[in-house]
């Protein structure tokens, strides 16, 4: 049920109001303390209604309820742990498609539930092993209206706020038509930003674009940057855990450089430590941190992996190269706001251009594809998936997540997703063409595979 950040399924076939009561009464026979249980949402259409349910599941349980309304997944995991919270249920889907919505799990410390909890819950599902309270044991429901105040309020402790309200930076936001639309126009006010804002109204049609802040979703942003001479563009996925930049020019700055640039100014200022990012990172990150001390550990895929490695590595700085980014002073949770800041306080202490910044990284390529491939098939086709590479000329083969292989000319990833029914294709190499090159003849080959498999079926 639990896939690498969450349930994730479409709203109406496996995701009804009998699935989301059972299984937010199977967290509460998991979590039965006293409370509070809070729980948030992002802007999804389903997502009122399906937060409602999900309170009235864990009221009825006996647990005492704190609706914290529509917020980033990121601030209600900061909310969790401010309020000395049980637990947490988000419900969202993150950048998935409208038609999707989820739950993601949080624990009292503002940390997704491990694998050993979401194994508990799954099991507690498939038992029917549910809490039913008399009447006169149901929980109460009440509102908290801070969540928003508190979450921002924690981010500008982090940063240089004097510094940055000095330079009055230029900054057009786009918020996706998601959760960011309560937070991010907050901070930037609070930092004394002259902004503007896209896509700011929450609508979970996503009329802008679609949620996932890609390229490709991203063109509007590039070219309001363009026009209104900003220092930089921002754009948040569908529940603002991500956070995906423009330079002043108008070029979209793919999250691997961000991860990299952010991960060599985390380890400067902390005089060394480790960075705990999964296997589709770039090399450049190991490579720009190593003169000041740090050193990388690479994870499996999914935020939750990354932020409970952390915890056990004591790593200073984390994140995914999608514009997912952990910050250990602040919380072991992925925080798009709290990157924005950050981006913010590197420029302006560094007096450079975002353009500037990102040319100073070493030169290379991360190319990304995605190949259809139904769940029922996955694991045939990974099995299959070492035959298709070149292992013959490699210097390493990894099987952590998925399979990686590594070779004078860069390496690649093949890995199935944990989120949508697709696998995942990475390659990178110092010339882009090379890595274009092979992510393509990698993408054709997982193609065919999954092709033949379904014409056998």
């Amino acid at each position: 049920m639990f896939g690498t950040n969450g349930i994730r399924e479409v709203v109406g076939q496996k995701l009804t109001v009998r699935f989301v009561t059972d299984l937010a009464s199977a967290v509460a026979y998991v979590h039965p303390g006293p409370g509070p249980a809070v729980v948030g949402t992002d802007a999804r259409t389903s997502s009122p209604a399906l937060g409602r349910v999900v309170s009235g599941a864990l009221s009825m349980a006996g647990l005492k309820v704190l609706e914290i309304g529509v917020l980033p997944t990121p601030a209600i995991q900061y909310n969790v742990k401010a309020l000395r919270a049980t637990f947490g249920l988000i419900v969202t889907a993150s950048h998935n498609p409208p038609e999707f919505n989820g739950l993601k799990g949080i624990a009292p410390d503002g940390l997704e539930f491990t694998k050993e909890t979401e194994r508990a819950v799954e099991a507690a599902y498939a038992g029917g092993k549910f809490l039913a309270q008399p009447y006169d044991r149901i929980g109460e429901i009440g509102q908290d209206t801070q969540g928003a105040s508190r979450y921002v309020e924690g981010i500008l402790s982090r940063v240089s706020g004097d510094a940055i309200r000095k330079r009055k930076l230029r900054v057009v936001l786009d918020c996706s038509n998601g959760a960011s639309v309560v937070t991010s126009p907050m901070l930037l006010a609070r930092l004394g930003a002259r902004y503007v804002t896209l896509n700011a109204n929450p609508d979970g049609t996503f009329p802008g674009h679609n949620s996932e802040p890609t390229e490709d979703n991203l063109q509007g942003l590039v070219q309001y940057v363009r026009t209104a001479g900003a220092d930089f563009g921002v754009a948040h996925d569908g529940d603002a855990d991500r956070a995906v930049f423009v330079d002043e020019r108008g070029v979209y700055v793919p999250g691997e450089k961000i991860l990299t640039l952010l991960a060599r100014e985390t380890i400067k200022l902390n005089g060394g430590g480790t960075v705990v990012t999964p296997v589709t990172s770039s090399d450049a990150v190991a490579e720009v941190i190593a003169p000041y001390g740090g050193k990388v550990h690479f994870t499996r895929v999914g935020s939750p992996v990354v932020s409970r490695a952390m915890q056990e590595q004591k790593g200073a700085f984390g994140g995914e190269e999608n514009g997912g980014l952990i910050f250990a002073d602040h919380q072991l949770a992925r925080d798009g706001a709290m990157s924005l800041a950050r981006v913010m306080d590197v420029l302006v202490s560094s007096g450079r251009t975002l353009s500037q910044l990102v040319a100073d990284l070493p030169p290379y390529h991360l190319v990304k594809r995605k190949v259809r491939c139904p769940i029922a098939l996955r694991e045939k086709v990974l099995a299959e998936i070492p035959a298709l590479m070149d292992r013959g000329n490699a210097s390493e083969v990894s099987t952590l997540d998925g399979v990686k292989v590594r070779t004078p000319e860069g390496w690649v990833l093949v890995r199935p997703s944990g989120t949508e029914p697709i696998y995942r294709i990475f390659a990178e190499s110092r010339d882009r063409k090379t890595a274009e090159g092979i992510a393509e003849k990698m993408a054709k080959g997982v193609e065919s595979l999954v092709a033949s498999m379904e014409g056998a079926a």
